[in-house]
């Protein structure tokens, strides 16, 4: 007899979703930075402003609220930095965006929308999705 999977309670979807808007930002960030050291060396308000399409204040507030959080670290006018759980988040989102981005352009998803939903989806997948997504995507070659 196979195992019985738990009651599904509606109120976990909900609860799941609002906990995954809630690191949204910081992985979208820390990920954007760990791509502009990559590509340039170094990163800035001013280069994640231009990159996210938002102002130099509202960088500024989410840098301050990632320094509290202990995933970055900067001095006024210097570069962003990425401490070591800053670097591990942005090396876990990339590679959540990776595998449902594979996952998407398998599925016959046009690449430029590919990357467009992967970037939302990526943050409420979990680790089972990305396991059965990483799997189909495989299997579809």
């Amino acid at each position: 007899m196979p195992a019985r999977e738990p009651e599904f309670d509606p109120a976990q979807r909900f609860a799941r979703t609002r906990a995954a808007h809630a690191d949204e930002t910081a992985e979208d960030y820390v990920e954007a930075i760990a791509g502009l050291i990559d590509r340039s060396g170094e990163a800035r308000v001013k280069h994640l402003a231009a990159l996210m399409g938002v102002s130099h204040v509202t960088v500024s507030r989410i840098v301050t609220r990632l320094v509290r959080e202990g995933l970055v670290t900067t001095e006024p006018r210097a570069p962003i930095d990425l401490t070591p759980k800053g670097r591990r988040l942005a090396k876990a989102a990339r590679e959540r965006h990776e595998i449902v981005l594979a996952f998407l352009l398998a599925a016959g998803v046009p690449a430029r929308q590919a990357e467009i939903d992967a970037e939302g989806i990526e943050h409420h997948c979990s680790k089972a999705t990305l396991r059965a997504m990483k799997l189909a995507t495989e299997q579809l070659g």
